[in-house]
């Protein structure tokens, strides 16, 4: 019995950490929708606390920190948002958007032209494999 109870305990936990994140995204969005960049940053280090056991939402956090840094023209820590974003996570959605929002900044002047290496060490074949 007690073992039931603790494995439920268990799942409600885990259940209410990743409310917990998504109800700090959710935040976030809010926050960024009012311009509200001081909140956004607040709100995205709580969910970013909170995540460390899902990776997987690092490059949605990412990228609306990389939108409010643009937002307050600090396109420089911007665009190395978006890079981290392309070298960490190439193959998420969030990637095709980080390299939007980098030929946004390039062609506003904002970002050098200049290649930006996606290839990670995931994307390397294995030794002994072609």
């Amino acid at each position: 019995m007690r073992i039931f109870f603790l494995l439920g305990l268990y799942l409600l936990l885990a259940g209410c950490t990743r409310l917990t994140a998504n109800h700090q995204l959710d935040e976030a969005y809010r926050a960024y929708a009012a311009g509200d960049c001081a909140a956004v940053a607040l709100a995205l280090s709580r969910v970013e606390r909170s995540i460390r056991a899902r990776p997987y939402l690092q490059p949605e956090v990412s990228l609306l920190r990389g939108q409010c840094l643009e937002r307050q023209q600090l396109f420089v820590d911007a665009g190395q948002t978006y890079q981290f974003i392309l070298q960490h996570y190439p193959r998420s959605e969030y990637a095709f958007r980080a390299r939007a929002r980098l030929d946004t900044l390039q062609q506003l002047g904002h970002w050098p032209a200049t290649d930006v290496q996606v290839s990670t060490a995931r994307d390397q074949p294995l030794p002994g494999k072609p």
